[in-house]
């Protein structure tokens, strides 16, 4: 379901809105996937056993380090390398080894990003491992041109403006021909600045406070792959 909020363009008029867009950018986590079926939960939950076990805490007090660190600098991450100098790649092994059974494959979905036309790109603040892993479980992978891991933005994760910059140019994105579909409001303030269409997938993460009316946020949808079904277009003759 496409949800209007005030000032933006009506239901009827979304895929005239979007109609300029060739270049289809996803979130990962929550979005591709829809948040009901609590994978990050378990993401969430890793994160804390690793603060727990390097710093020799319990549960309480890690799960209070990791959320300040979060709030702090943008993901848990990035909190840990600056202050505790982890290692990135190991951290993103430990919290992505979770069990991928929960999420259903998501027939639906493939069939939407079919219909559209365009090349699309995952911009993630997870890892690529982790990425492949779920397109893969979801059975989308097919239909990804390339994947933007928190590696490539050399770990400064999303709503930063310079890893905007480092993925527009590391995929040669042209702003005004690309959508970004995100979980979280903030994410999408960097994209609609340099002037990408953007569209909020809701419900999104517990505890992420979404301004779902926040003017750079031009659409908002409930459910991802009727969103792009409703978008559908021929495909052009060349």
């Amino acid at each position: 379901m496409t949800t209007d909020m005030p000032d933006k363009p009506a239901s009827s008029n979304v895929a005239a809105a979007l109609a300029h867009v060739d270049t289809w950018v996803f979130d990962l986590d929550n979005t591709l996937y829809p948040a009901t079926c609590d994978l990050f939960h378990q993401i969430d939950r890793r994160m804390g056993e690793y603060i727990a076990g390097m710093l020799g805490l319990d549960a309480t007090a890690a799960r209070k380090i990791q959320k300040d660190y979060f709030r702090t600098y943008g993901t848990t991450l990035r909190g840990l390398m600056v202050n505790h100098g982890v290692d990135p790649r190991a951290y993103l092994d430990f919290v992505h080894d979770i069990d991928l059974a929960v999420m259903d494959p998501a027939p639906l979905l493939d069939a939407a990003l079919a219909g559209i036309e365009g090349r699309k790109v995952i911009f993630t603040n997870a890892s690529r491992a982790h990425a492949e892993a779920v397109i893969r479980r979801l059975g989308i992978d097919r239909h990804f041109d390339a994947i933007f891991d928190i590696h490539d933005a050399l770990y400064v994760p999303k709503p930063e403006e310079e890893t905007y910059d480092r993925f527009i140019a590391a995929h040669g994105i042209v702003p005004a021909g690309t959508v970004l579909f995100e979980d979280t409001a903030a994410n999408l303030a960097p994209a609609h600045a340099r002037g990408m269409a953007t569209v909020l997938i809701r419900p999104g993460e517990d505890g992420v406070d979404n301004d779902d009316a926040a003017p750079h946020v031009h659409h908002v949808a409930d459910d991802l792959a009727a969103f792009l079904r409703s978008l559908a277009r021929p495909a052009r003759d060349g």
